[in-house]
């Protein structure tokens, strides 16, 4: 079999299969020739995708931030509500291995603090006592939780035996906020997902009848979609979540939340369904499909819809940041989820003063967890946006 040689391409050509072939070869994506000739799509694509290494790397830190928020309750040491007044603001704590004689430990361990107040401002501060060394232990027995709300158990990824250990600080209840974020991570993470999937279905079923039926559907699908893009976005939140009734309880306001933000992002996926599905009914695939007898849902589900799968995948990964920033939106300004609900929106409530941003810092901490979650979804949709083309560079 000759070998693939890589032709130069112009600045407006696409290269060929051949010499993306090529290309996956040099790079060891591939063993050999007859493995990318026999390829199929997806599998070109999981190559291109691999040479991404920007996404790569964000699809691990995803993995990792949602492991962490389905298990929260395993990883987080203490109970998310549990509070101690005698330690409110208390600044993290430094994971250690050598201790103030120069010892090393294999065992890590932390060093506990004491309580003062400055007799002058009055302002409460802490100081290091390196007197109290607390161990940390590993799968450590604290407090007793349920599971997904269903199995009972004590088990910690680690906690000590006396003192405490406040890795992130604690806010100004005293409440561990390591423990704060990774459970607020589950409703901010999930959220996106599910609003998501909601707008997924409007979007493609919406947009497919639209593009495949046309006449008055088309139309009407088209205004209401121009009327929903022209309302501002953040008075539009505003409004809808302020119509929640006051009573409802957290997880109601939870599922509304989702469904407002489902209603308002949809629009954009399913024009671009619309206009796909506009140029692929007079395809001869479509019509070879019809003049087998397949009926009008077949022939968009089975047919139409997955020659377009990639764009939409990678559509949707960039889509899931917009929901999150969404709820983080509304809770922050107090208008969607509310305390005791804990999400990384209600944890930036306590950051609205200048005197928290400059006394405790820490409590910025989920802003950040948004910022990177946001980032690595962004990041990852370019990825799949690059390899949903196997063929070009």
């Amino acid at each position: 079999m000759a070998e693939f040689e890589n032709k130069p391409t112009g600045p407006d050509e696409e290269p060929t299969p051949e010499e993306s072939a090529a290309e996956n070869l040099e790079e060891g994506f591939v063993e050999d020739e007859e493995q990318v000739l026999v390829a199929s799509q997806w599998q070109l694509i999981w190559w291109k995708f691999r040479r991404h290494r920007l996404a790569m790397i964000s699809a691990g830190v995803l993995i990792i931030i949602y492991t962490l928020a389905i298990f929260c309750e395993f990883f987080a040491p203490y109970d998310p509500t549990e509070r101690d007044i005698m330690l409110t603001h208390a600044p993290p704590q430094r994971i250690r291995f050598v201790d103030q004689e120069g010892n090393f430990h294999l065992r890590p361990f932390v060093y506990g603090f004491e309580r003062e107040r400055d007799p002058e401002t009055m302002r409460v501060f802490y100081e290091i006592d390196k007197e109290q060394k607390f161990p940390l232990q590993f799968l450590h027995r604290g407090d007793t939780y349920e599971l997904w709300g269903q199995f009972e158990t004590d088990l910690h990824l680690f906690g000590v035996e006396e003192g405490h250990v406040f890795l992130l600080g604690t806010d100004r209840l005293g409440r561990d906020m390591l423990s704060r974020i990774l459970y607020g991570a589950r409703i901010s993470t999930s959220i996106g997902l599910v609003g998501v999937f909601l707008s997924f279905m409007l979007g493609v079923v919406i947009g497919g009848f639209a593009g495949y039926i046309g006449g008055i559907f088309d139309s009407i699908a088209m205004r209401i979609i121009e009327i929903v893009r022209s309302i501002p976005t953040i008075p539009l939140w505003m409004g809808l979540s302020a119509a929640l009734p006051p009573h409802w309880p957290q997880i109601w306001v939870y599922f509304g939340i989702t469904v407002i933000l489902s209603l308002i992002g949809w629009t954009q996926l399913a024009r671009v369904v619309r206009s796909r599905f506009l140029s692929l009914r007079e395809q001869d695939f479509v019509t070879a499909a019809r003049l087998a007898g397949a009926n009008e849902w077949r022939i968009i589900v089975r047919h139409m819809v997955p020659s377009f799968s990639s764009y939409i995948i990678a559509a949707i990964t960039l889509a899931i940041p917009q929901m999150i920033i969404g709820e983080t939106s509304l809770s922050f300004l107090g208008l969607g989820l509310q305390p005791p609900a804990i999400s990384w929106g209600v944890l930036l409530q306590e950051a609205q003063n200048i005197r928290t941003v400059a006394l405790s810092p820490w409590l910025l901490l989920p802003g950040l967890m948004v910022i990177i979650t946001v980032l690595a979804f962004n990041f990852l949709g370019d990825g799949l946006r690059d390899a949903a083309d196997p063929y070009s560079r």
